[in-house]
């Protein structure tokens, strides 16, 4: 039978498990809108582009499953650019969809053409540096080796974003429908076991450390390695120390916990690492720039090594390790589990991680290094207040990484996704939007943005999309009329010569009740007893907005 390939796509995506698509509609892509119109999977319309790609980014990051969005041609793929830039940073299996002027008109000038041709737009260079897999389609004949590309690519053990450009005339030519069983998306691969002499090598190290210190990165959490992890620093009484992007990859109110590592913290993982460790096990953690302290070497100076990750391109990508293990984190770990139980590895000497952190802060205080003064009080009270009030835990999208950082102790019950990829504003709110459409039933948590105030000004037209659908949200606002981090360079670096880091903010109350959601202003600590009784926070719409002096700066710098 002949079906339009417009059709195909939209099959195509049922079968990689899509249930959701955000985008916007344009005239040279309404023909796999028409076929959507009869599909299970349902659209969802955002207000930008770079939205509804924060939104994919957003629902992959939640359910583990391919996200996707779709947009017209020209203008509409170019406003995806950030959005599948940072999809790509973060390893997410988004595809989108993008239309194109039809092929006849190529070279020729064509409305919002992007084909490259006559000195238009080329797409597929645009995308060349930001996808794992990017196709201009123009003839069917190789459709289903395309197809088969994109699903390799996002269902890969590393995966990364798809986007596929459809010419308008292209969408509606009629193909066989075999075409649907011979796209059929391969299986995700299962992890392989992990080689005897890998386990053999970790034990040698582990039996001959008296400190070791895991470092785990976010690879623990997409092998859904939580559990193995846990149980081997209980086991063997090994101190947990995360990446920002790994906060919650172990429990941060366990008495083994550190916290994260990373210039933007309070220092007592760094500090343990420095002093305290003669092994580290480096687990899914890329050791970038803002974990390694920006490559200070003395960190790692002097100690074994361990690095396993199941990313070739991340081992030894920084530094030189005693023992290299390319694997799923998950298998790796679980293994290494077994032969500690089976060969009876004794546990190392208990570590009193809270005198520790106890002894390095009081060092910290008199040294006048804490990152946070009193001005913070009624932020750092905001994060108890959070930890207190849901207990059986929250999804925290995060553009506004330095507080939750410090403050929040992210449990494994909680989901905290900071916005690390290529750390741009306005990605909360979105993606936040997006994980929200997908919580259902027992999965159903409340759902935080934390954004600032110039962030919040580059996404806010996104709340109308929550609101359209009845999507619940809280948004946490930190309002300081400034590009916070800006201003606190230019103050620390460049003698308080400020430039285009100030401005003024609208009324944020009647902002909230032109989109008719709820608005309360959190001033002191004191504000923060109401919330509870005042707010709807797993069904509603709210706008939490916390006022901050604009000349209170954090005391870390970023040597920028």
């Amino acid at each position: 039978m002949k079906i339009p390939v417009s059709q195909v796509l939209v099959r195509f995506l049922e079968n990689l498990g899509v249930t959701r698509i955000f985008g916007i509609p344009g005239s040279h892509i309404l023909p796999v809108y028409d076929e959507l119109h009869d599909s299970p999977i349902q659209s969802v319309l955002a207000k930008h582009e770079q939205g509804a790609a924060f939104m994919a980014a957003g629902h992959a990051r939640v359910t583990g499953s391919v996200g996707a969005c779709i947009t017209t041609a020209g203008p509409g793929a170019t406003n995806l650019v950030t959005g599948i830039a940072s999809a790509y940073a973060d390893k997410l299996p988004v595809i989108a969809i993008t239309g194109e002027a039809p092929t006849h008109i190529f070279g020729k000038g064509g409305l919002q053409e992007s084909s490259g041709e006559g000195g238009s737009v080329d797409q597929v260079a645009l995308f060349a540096g930001i996808t794992r897999y990017h196709k201009l389609i123009e003839r069917t004949d190789y459709l289903t080796a395309v197809l088969n590309q994109a699903a390799k690519h996002l269902l890969a053990g590393t995966p990364g974003p798809v986007v596929l450009s459809i010419p308008f005339n292209l969408q509606k030519e009629m193909v066989d429908d075999a075409i649907l069983g011979q796209a059929a998306p391969a299986r995700p691969p299962t992890a392989a076991p992990i080689a005897d002499h890998y386990v053999d090598q970790s034990l040698a190290l582990l039996r001959t450390s008296s400190r070791p210190l895991i470092i785990a990165g976010y690879g623990c959490i997409r092998s859904d390695a939580q559990a193995a992890l846990r149980t081997i620093s209980e086991t063997l009484n090994i101190p947990v120390t995360t990446s920002l992007k790994a906060k919650g990859a172990f429990d941060e109110r366990s008495a083994l916990s550190l916290g994260s590592l990373g210039v933007t913290s309070s220092g007592h993982a760094m500090r343990y690492l420095e002093r305290e460790a003669d092994l580290v096990l480096v687990l899914g953690a890329g050791f970038n720039e803002r974990t390694s302290y920006l490559w200070d070497e003395k960190l790692l100076a002097g100690k074994k090594i361990i690095q396993v990750d199941n990313d070739s391109q991340q081992l030894e990508k920084v530094f030189h390790a005693d023992l290299v293990v390319e694997a799923d984190l998950g298998a790796y770990l679980n293994a290494l589990d077994a032969a500690v139980a089976q060969q009876a590895i004794a546990p190392k000497a208990p570590v009193d991680v809270t005198a520790f952190v106890k002894q390095v802060r009081q060092e910290i205080d008199a040294a006048g290094e804490t990152i946070f003064d009193k001005k913070f009080d009624h932020i750092k009270a905001l994060y108890a207040w959070l930890e207190e009030t849901f207990p059986d835990g929250l999804i925290m999208f995060d553009d506004n990484i330095v507080f939750a950082q410090n403050f929040y102790r992210v449990s494994t019950r909680d989901r905290f996704i900071p916005n690390t990829g290529i750390s741009s504003l306005g990605h909360a709110i979105p993606a936040a939007i997006a994980a929200s459409f997908a919580l259902h039933g027992a999965e159903r948590r409340p759902v935080f943005a934390m954004i600032g105030d110039g962030g919040f000004q580059m996404c806010c037209m996104e709340i109308m999309t929550a609101v359209n659908y009845g999507v619940p949200l809280n948004i946490v606002l930190f309002n300081n009329e400034t590009m916070g981090l800006i201003r606190k360079n230019q103050h620390q670096h460049y003698n308080d010569r400020f430039i285009d880091c100030e401005f003024e903010n609208p009324d944020f109350s009647l902002l909230a009740k032109s989109f008719g959601i709820r608005h309360v202003r959190v001033e002191e600590v004191a504000d923060l007893e109401a919330l509870a009784d005042s707010l709807d926070f797993m069904s509603g719409i709210n706008l939490i907005e916390i006022p901050i002096d604009r000349d209170a700066y954090p005391n870390y710098s970023s040597r920028r």
